[in-house]
């Protein structure tokens, strides 16, 4: 495939994160030369031309960062819900409960199905179209497949998601109720992802975008729209610290790697951004490798309620230990009981219902502070990736009704309802 099908974008090819082999803008994810990730390569000349004023005069969701994007510069190239803009919360409350001076909550449960993953799907499958793929599929653990079988209901072209057996009712709803094929894998998500890395090379999948496997490096690049917006949204200024969830690394890496260019690019003055990575103690490969000193990661099997985190063998962890030790952050785990208080204290503090991920970041805020690695003095923004409605069971035992009354005013009164 030609670098033709791109010729507007600023991306001029696929590079080796590890070797530094190079490639056209095809269909690959791994180096042929030592099997590396492959990440989108971009012209530095054309990054340079971009302006805070060319962005600001954008549409009102992610690709206003099109021209920082390999795809999608020309609106009739993009196959996308339109996601992006979400909110990023004022949190004076939780800053005050945790007694930190400032905390913003970048929040992408607001996207159209309420996670960050309509961002790396809006990218990953216009860059599919472009490369002639005809169906769309995945591996997921729960809110991918809810937006890879959105985006492909909205463009009206075939899906196939494939997730663990054990995954959360609300989260098989929301994808089965698009319509596309849905298939449940009895085994974990790197079970899951195995089988579709073979799939990818069956003629039954010839023509099918796998949109994280085959390609891969199109739909990471959609991470770093939660960079940049978050800098736009400070006033073209970056935060001091962030927190961010990881599950295979990726997100962290690629909202890392957002703030590095912004800077280089003008559209920030330069400065450092402390990076701090967030897991649960039920899978916690990067973590653990992180407080050992090492980046070797060593696969686990994933246990635990932040299931949309539980990626026992992931492929970025690397990559997120080097961004937390260049910015002098850091990373923690945290169990299953701080997860849920993590969720009910966002909630509480902000009105934001977070699914568990976002409890995973809450709470590793709390033990990063506690712990003396994060200044509770520096501006932090912490992101929430998805919607707490899609994972009730996780705080469904602990919460409820506070008072039970009948229709009657004397029985209001007798419940204790009146009383301070």
């Amino acid at each position: 495939m030609s670098n033709a099908v791109f010729a507007d974008s600023p991306a001029k090819g696929l590079i080796c994160r590890n070797c530094g082999a190079t490639y056209g803008l095809v269909a690959q994810h791994a180096c042929w030369q030592c099997f590396g990730p492959l990440e989108v390569d971009y012209d530095a000349a054309e990054l340079a031309k971009v302006t805070r004023e060319r962005i600001e005069a954008g549409p009102q969701n992610l690709w206003r960062y099109a021209p920082l994007l390999p795809v999608g510069v020309h609106a009739e190239d993009r196959v996308s819900l339109n996601p992006g803009l979400t909110p990023l919360v004022d949190a004076k409350h939780l800053a005050e409960a945790l007694g930190m001076r400032r905390v913003w909550v970048k929040d992408d449960s607001a996207n159209p199905t309420h996670s960050f993953k309509d961002r790396v799907v809006s990218t990953a499958v216009s860059a599919a179209v472009k490369l002639g793929f005809d169906q769309f599929a995945c591996a997921s653990t729960g809110n991918l497949a809810n937006s890879v079988a959105a985006h492909a209901a909205r463009a009206g072209i075939p899906s196939t998601v494939f997730v663990p057996h054990d995954l959360e009712p609300g989260k098989i709803v929301q994808t089965a109720v698009y319509g596309g094929r849905l298939v449940a894998v009895q085994g974990s998500y790197d079970d899951v992802n195995r089988l579709c890395s073979e799939l990818t090379e069956t003629d039954e999948f010839e023509n099918t975008a796998f949109v994280n496997v085959n390609i891969r490096p199109y739909y990471a690049e959609g991470s770093k729209t939660l960079g940049y917006e978050v800098a736009e949204q400070l006033g073209w200024r970056l935060p001091e610290q962030v927190v961010v969830p990881m599950a295979s690394g990726e997100l962290l890496t690629k909202i890392h790697k957002a703030f590095e260019e912004s800077a280089e690019i003008g559209l920030t003055e330069p400065g450092k951004v402390r990076v701090f990575g967030a897991q649960s103690t039920g899978c916690s490969p990067i973590a653990d490798a992180f407080a050992e000193g090492t980046d070797e990661i060593t696969p686990v099997k994933p246990t635990g309620i932040a299931k949309s985190l539980n990626i026992g063998d992931p492929a970025a962890g690397p990559y997120a230990i080097e961004a937390c030790r260049s910015t002098g952050g850091g990373m923690a785990k945290v169990d299953d009981d701080e997860i849920r208080e993590g969720i009910r204290l966002l909630a509480a503090t902000t009105g934001i219902f977070a699914e568990t991920a976002g409890g995973v970041v809450v709470a590793t805020l709390r033990k990063l502070l506690e712990s003396g690695q994060l200044d509770p003095e520096a501006e932090t923004v912490i992101y929430n990736t998805g919607d707490g409605l899609k994972t009730l069971d996780a705080v469904s035992s602990l919460v409820g009704p506070t008072h039970t009354v009948k229709p009657s005013l004397k029985s209001a009164r007798e419940s204790g309802l009146f009383e301070s």
